[in-house]
């Protein structure tokens, strides 16, 4: 119900940040899961020499990359995991419940944890949106990795993706602009002793209403030669980092390729495979 503010002769309702779905503008603002599953498409076909078919999404969320994996191909399965039940549920009712009967057929939500769920083998096992960071001792990100390998066939694949460089160590906030919102990244605390970082995604809208706080991670900030060394240790063969490309201008693609060496970006971005 609109409320009557005194002194302004009209009725006021609900601002733009108490109307917003926090989920929907989540993905509008940080997922691009086509190019996500494109890139795990074409990487698996250039090392294995065929499409993969089945996939394995930890710490799913709101099940978006796996709904477009099974929308891509009639053939291809894929399984969510993650323990947030009030994610899962919106995920439900916004992406899977839009999937057609044979669609939804292929997909499988496992209200879990990825430490210690067990599935069929598949072909890809993947890890996005630096979710692993939640893991902050190498025990336990070792433990995790191992339980991802235990899950893949024999030619299977383990994709995460990692960020870094000297932005990523510092406390500052980040605005990008959308047409009807901004979205914020806060680096509100970065321990250089633990490790630790604690970031926010807050949302501002144009009638100056804003979402503060809408998610909220508590992470290590892991560095590429760790993860590769820990993928070592819990089993996998090999790990390549595939580094962000840039435009004509300048500016990060959707673009990457396998490389030995990166830049020294003040931020990038970049995806490790790791083969079983």
């Amino acid at each position: 119900m609109a409320k009557y503010k005194k002194g302004k002769g009209k009725l006021q309702g609900p601002s733009m940040a108490q109307k917003a779905d926090r989920h929907i503008l989540y993905e509008a603002s940080v997922q691009a899961v086509d190019h996500e599953v494109e890139f795990l498409s074409d990487t698996y076909f250039a090392l294995r020499g065929r499409r993969p078919r089945s996939l394995r999404e930890d710490f799913c969320g709101t099940t978006n990359a796996a709904c477009e994996w099974v929308r891509e191909h009639k053939d291809n399965r894929a399984i969510c995991v993650d323990l947030d039940p009030e994610v899962l549920d919106w995920g439900r009712t916004h992406h899977i419940a839009r999937l057609d009967s044979d669609q939804r057929k292929r997909l499988k939500v496992i209200q879990g944890n990825v430490l210690e769920v067990k599935t069929p083998p598949v072909d890809l096992v993947v890890a996005f949106n630096f979710s692993y960071w939640i893991f902050k001792t190498r025990e336990v990100l070792r433990s995790y990795f191992r339980q991802a390998h235990k899950a893949l066939k024999d030619d299977g694949i383990f994709c995460l993706d990692i960020y870094g460089g000297p932005e990523a160590h510092e406390e500052r906030e980040e605005e990008t602009e959308y047409d009807d919102f901004t979205y914020v990244w806060d680096q509100s605390r970065v321990d250089p002793v633990t490790g630790r970082s604690l970031c926010y995604i807050h949302f501002k809208f144009p009638d100056k209403s804003e979402m503060k706080e809408a998610f909220t991670y508590d992470w290590r900030l892991w560095s590429i030669p760790e993860v590769r060394e820990l993928l070592s240790e819990a089993g996998f063969s090999k790990s390549t980092v595939y580094w962000q490309g840039t435009d004509e201008d300048g500016d990060a693609d959707d673009v990457f390729e396998p490389v030995e060496e990166g830049d020294a970006d003040p931020a990038w971005i970049a995806y490790i495979v790791a083969e079983r």
